[in-house]
């Protein structure tokens, strides 16, 4: 999804100061899983570069479906979009000096 907004964006020609993929993918020093202990939900904690934290989270309907790794992909993806809005206001706080 991220990969095709950012087609987008260059196909449009916009070129002004933006937050990318990999710029929120290079806050990321660490990721850490926990699935609770008869559940099927997984928690992905993100851990950003100034020890920030941020947190996503995955649960299927029926524990037929649970599937680790598809929880850890699903939960790992909810907590990166946590990040989206925290390095907007950091880009928009240098762009306002």
């Amino acid at each position: 999804m991220d990969e095709q907004i950012e087609e987008e964006i260059k196909s449009k020609g916009l070129t002004a100061p933006r937050v990318t993929p990999d710029m929120l993918d290079a806050e990321i020093i660490k990721e850490q899983f926990h699935v609770f202990e008869g559940s099927q939900l997984t928690v992905c904690c993100l851990t950003l570069k100034n020890g920030f934290t941020v947190t996503g989270q995955s649960a299927c309907a029926s524990p037929e479906n649970f599937d680790a790794a598809l929880g850890e992909g699903i939960a790992k993806q909810n907590a990166r979009q946590e990040i989206w809005p925290l390095l907007g206001f950091r880009l928009r706080d240098q762009l306002s000096t």
